[in-house]
């Protein structure tokens, strides 16, 4: 008894959670479609089954997002994804039909619900609940004009990420697909 307490303290003080936990680097956004409301990301480290990823289009301004726009839960399913694995995320702009081609993903927030193809930045993070404070950023992608350089669309302040590594930056307002990061 007194050894699984000690267990139990031990795994509380280390902060392993019931969430597998994976690292800004670890996915990439590979692809933004405004016209169909997708996105693909690649794994580029295996990510351990039931992993739970949130995606918002809220602006994040340093220390807070604006909670205005749509934010996505996406849990990874019972299989690990291995390293090089593409994942799409379909029509998240519709609650009946939004779909992921691994894992399952549900609305947390389904206000202003659709991308833009210009002025829209998307970032992929971890956290308790996907408006609590952001434990890690993951990756992000942004199609503002300035990139990640305007508050009103969406910064890299305090998120860990750097432009052109783990976040990216469209500045044309057409679709594209972004080139492998570094």
């Amino acid at each position: 008894m007194i050894r699984k307490s000690i267990l139990a303290m031990l795994l509380a003080a280390s902060g392993v959670s019931a969430h597998a936990a994976i690292s800004s680097g670890d996915i990439a956004f590979t692809s933004f479609n405004a016209d169909e409301d997708g996105w693909s990301i690649v794994a580029l480290a295996n990510i351990s089954a039931n992993t739970v990823v949130h995606f918002s289009d809220s602006t994040w301004n340093g220390t807070s997002f604006s909670n205005t726009e749509a934010a996505q839960t996406w849990d990874s399913g019972a299989n690990v994804i291995q390293a090089g694995t593409v994942v799409r995320f379909t029509k998240v702009d519709s609650i009946t039909a939004i779909g992921v081609s691994h894992g399952s993903i549900s609305f947390a927030l389904s206000a202003n619900l659709g991308l833009s193809a210009s002025n829209e930045t998307i970032y992929a993070y971890q956290g308790s609940a996907w408006n609590s404070a952001p434990s890690s950023f993951l990756a992000a992608i942004s199609t503002a004009p300035s990139g990640f350089g305007n508050a009103t669309y969406g910064v890299l302040t305090n998120t860990g990420l750097i432009d052109g590594t783990s976040a990216v930056a469209i500045t044309a307002s057409t679709d594209r697909k972004s080139t492998r990061l570094n």
